[in-house]
């Protein structure tokens, strides 16, 4: 691809997910919806989706975002759902799905149907977060449903290599395929195991964070690229390194923690705009190798494998949901009743995305013999509108369906106490501390230094409390939002003057920049301490 293509997609589809966050729709919706009208301007070339770059360079930092986002210990302690949904459903679906589409398409062999299962059974990672907080799923659901995205693929992407290797005609058996699953997830975990630790020890021990945040855009690649070296899930390597590293990611200095989340933030907004512009995008490169499927019957074999697709969610959602209840006492005595409300939910938010199609664009176009791939190009063709129907219809009905649903809204009076109760526990922690550094008189500062940090301290603590006050009746504000547009407009009162006493010159540019840094992490830490 032509560099100017590429910035045009960057560019664009950032623009796009920018403006997205002033409106109801969802960035991902948009952004393929946007990714369909462009594809059919004359002159727009064609962005073909190649999966040795999507794969490999871009499911691992985007894989990587969401791991070290998310909570090893909620994950842990909903492992169950979890395994049920990456791992049984994904077999599940791939069987159904391809069974369903060996059924429904006339002359497509059962392994290449079966392929279109694979390519098919996992959810996005992507879509998944991004869906699940613009409209606010319950806290648990959301654990399940990220949970099911970060692991699913390593499932889905092995069980697509055995029906890829039966349709090639290379003879793989039901044995040859477990085998392979087991070698790629086992040895996926223990990639990641063997990294993570060194991994770690490493980034507590550079003193750079320039060097530091180097290394956190490298490592997702280095999982990855480790684990498939030895024929493992390079997938579950990356999310057994995140998994860790967010867990641990208090032990990392202070100044790294504050750099990697911008920069991780700009990666991860780049690549997920990209990604989902991309697959709007894909629509001429479909199409155009279609063939004699255009038409009346390949539109009614997309809308017959999207049903298919969605009923199977619901067929496996309910039983994994219920029975697990009615077997083990342990789960009835440790976990709540589920209502129909979650179930209905967890099925109804499964979107696919990237995944599918960049697997399904990695289907060979020739087997062993010489022959075309059997339907290869109405097998993207279905993948395509799979992912469409899924995104649009599923995307844009699931906060109209979760507001029908009625769920409890979050306590945020709770949560806030919770959180200055924390607080507080670990304001007196700090000054008791103070008072013991200050008792030796090797740490002596004057009484103004000294008050202080003693005043530092208390605004920490009382901030919290202050949320739970009452509003300004003249602004509506909070007192912590009052105290944080007050520390911000002096500030920038402060900044003016820096600014004009360099256009005076009486700085020069340089110590510019030194007092402008100082006066942003002021503001900085204003702001946290009232957020």
């Amino acid at each position: 691809m032509d560099v100017l293509p590429l910035l045009l997609l960057v560019a664009g589809s950032a623009a796009i997910a920018g403006a997205a966050r002033r409106t109801p729709v969802p960035a991902p919706l948009l952004l393929v919806a946007v990714g369909l009208a462009v594809s059919y301007i004359p002159g727009v070339p064609d962005y073909t989706l190649d999966p040795d770059i999507v794969l490999p360079l871009v499911l691992p930092p985007l894989l990587y975002k969401e791991g070290t986002e998310s909570s090893y210990l909620d994950l842990r302690a909903n492992m169950r759902p979890v395994a049920l949904l990456s791992v049984g459903y994904v077999l599940f679906a791939t069987f159904v799905v391809g069974w369903a589409a060996y059924v429904i398409v006339p002359g497509l062999p059962l392994p290449a149907a079966l392929a279109l299962g694979a390519v098919l059974a996992p959810t996005d990672a992507v879509a998944a977060a991004a869906i699940a907080r613009r409209v606010g799923l319950p806290s648990r659901l959301t654990t399940i449903l990220q949970g099911e995205s970060l692991l699913n693929d390593a499932t889905a992407i092995t069980a697509y290599r055995v029906a890829v290797a039966a349709a090639l005609g290379e003879g793989a058996s039901w044995i040859h395929g477990v085998g392979e699953f087991l070698v790629a997830a086992i040895g996926g975990v223990l990639v990641g195991l063997a990294l993570m630790v060194p991994i770690h020890w490493l980034r507590t021990h550079l003193q750079e964070p320039l060097l530091q945040n180097t290394l956190s855009l490298l490592i997702p690649f280095v999982a990855y690229g480790v684990a498939e070296q030895f024929h493992a899930s390079g997938v579950l390597a990356v999310v057994v390194v995140a998994l860790y590293l967010g867990h641990r990611a208090w032990e990392v200095d202070f100044a790294t923690r504050l750099q990697e989340d911008a920069v991780w933030r700009m990666v991860a907004f780049l690549l997920e705009s990209a990604v989902f512009a991309l697959i709007g995008l894909q629509l001429p490169v479909v199409l155009k190798g279609l063939g004699a499927y255009k038409g009346i019957d390949a539109t009614w074999y997309a809308i017959a494998l999207f049903l298919v697709v969605v009923a199977a969610r619901f067929v496996w959602i309910y039983p994994a949901a219920f029975l697990p209840r009615l077997l083990f006492r342990r789960i009835r005595e440790r976990e709540e009743s589920p209502t129909w409300r979650t179930p209905v939910v967890e099925s109804w938010a499964a979107m696919r995305g990237v995944v599918s199609l960049a697997i399904a664009f990695s289907i060979p176009l020739t087997v062993h013999d010489g022959g075309d791939f059997p339907q290869r190009n109405l097998i993207l063709f279905l993948t395509f509108t799979t992912v469409i129907g899924t995104l649009v219809v599923q995307g844009l009905s699931l906060a109209p369906l979760i507001r029908l649903m009625k769920f409890p809204p979050r306590d945020v009076q709770a949560e806030t106490l919770a959180e200055a109760n924390a607080q507080a526990q670990a304001s007196r922690a700090a000054e008791n501390r103070l008072a013991e550094l200050l008792s030796d008189e090797r740490n002596e500062l004057p009484p103004p230094l000294a008050d202080r940090l003693r005043s530092v301290l208390e605004r920490r603590r009382n901030a919290v409390w202050e949320r739970l006050g009452q509003t300004n009746p003249v602004t509506g504000e909070s007192v912590d939002d009052t105290y944080r547009r007050l520390s911000r407009d002096m500030i920038s009162a402060e900044r003016a003057v820096f600014v004009r006493l360099r256009d005076k010159r009486y700085i020069d540019d340089e110590m510019l920049r030194t007092l402008l840094r100082r006066l942003d992490l002021e503001e900085a830490a204003a702001y946290r301490e009232a957020a």
